[in-house]
């Protein structure tokens, strides 16, 4: 047997005795029996019949009367990251409440990969870019707005473009005053990445407030080279290798903190009675191993990320956000 006819618009507005136009305002309404296009009464008629009549909206022909696809491209580092999950997760929850769908990309922090993985995207259609990975010179960030891509940072932050961050200066400062205040004299930082606003901006708040109290961090104390565990760890081995071990030490980030927790103690120091330590982001795992940290609104700032697009992509504005951090204090400090 030949299979039926798909239903269409035309013929579910034909059975319901209603203008095409607004039963398909209807029924691409996010606020589904909330819409505004029509009468509660009518509009639960719409959605009834669509359900029975097994009607699917068909966004090939959407995008081709309206130019757009309704999808959101993500680029992230490492989606294993937990902060970028996290992240994503508030960026896709935002996009199913605008009506939007998120397809995600890993870069692996390559500038290569960030160019070829955002290009398959605009490839595929998308009305706008979300990135996760973007450094503190981007030239390609720079060539997608002369292009007239909408596009919107989260978690780092890259010239004049749109970002939703966490206020890393602020969070820096708030570690290095804990330190102070728990009678710590003498400091370590491990950085990060230096190419990027995460590691610039939560560095230059703790040396700030440091630098303010009379303290100086020595050179050798002050390691770039990344986020993760190993990083942590390599830094901490550089720390000790100068002979002194320091009375507090910052790490970046949550992981990079924990990489350097385990070195301490395979050296036989106290944590914190020898060395107090602190991380970045308060991820799961910094609670399970009892980690000072700062609170990074990782969730919140994704759902803002794709709020500020979803503005953009409707040819409308939107301005930068810095979301507080805060200091949650545990045992390592």
């Amino acid at each position: 047997m030949p299979s039926a006819a798909p239903i269409t618009l035309k013929l579910l507005a034909q059975e319901l005795g209603l203008n095409i136009s607004t039963v398909s305002r209807v029924l691409n309404d996010p606020a589904g029996l909330q819409s505004k296009w029509a009468a509660p009464q009518t509009t639960e008629r719409i959605l009834t019949l669509a359900r029975k009549r097994g009607y699917t909206r068909n966004p090939h022909a959407a995008s081709l009367r309206t130019s757009r696809s309704d999808t959101v491209g993500v680029v992230v580092p490492r989606l294993q990251d937990f902060v970028l999950a996290t992240i994503y997760e508030g960026i896709d929850e935002a996009a199913g409440e605008n009506g939007l769908f998120t397809v995600v990309a890993n870069s692996l922090d390559d500038p290569a990969k960030q160019r070829a993985k955002a290009e398959m995207l605009l490839g595929r259609r998308m009305d706008g870019l979300i990135f996760g990975d973007g450094k503190l010179e981007d030239p390609y960030l720079d060539e997608l707005a002369g292009r007239k891509v909408p596009l919107v940072l989260v978690s780092r932050s890259s010239g004049d473009h749109v970002s939703v961050t966490c206020d890393d200066y602020a969070g820096g400062r708030l570690m290095a005053e804990h330190f102070l205040a728990s009678g710590r004299r003498s400091f370590a930082l491990i950085a990060g990445s230096s190419a990027t606003s995460t590691s610039r901006d939560r560095s230059a708040g703790f040396l700030d407030v440091l630098t303010s109290a009379g303290f100086d961090v020595p050179p050798e104390w002050i390691i770039h080279n990344g986020f993760d565990a190993a990083a942590g760890q390599e830094a901490a081995t550089r720390i000790l290798a100068s002979g002194r071990v320091p009375e507090a030490v910052f790490a970046v980030n949550d992981f990079a903190a924990i990489g350097a927790i385990g070195v301490f103690r395979e050296q036989g120091l106290q944590v914190p009675g020898d060395v107090a330590v602190g991380g970045f982001n308060d991820t799961p795992l910094a609670g399970g191993v009892n980690l000072t940290t700062i609170r990074s609104p990782m969730h919140e700032m994704g759902r803002q990320g794709l709020q500020a697009l979803h503005q953009l992509i409707g040819g409308g504005s939107a301005e930068s956000v810095r979301l507080a951090p805060e200091l949650v204090v545990r045992a390592s400090s």
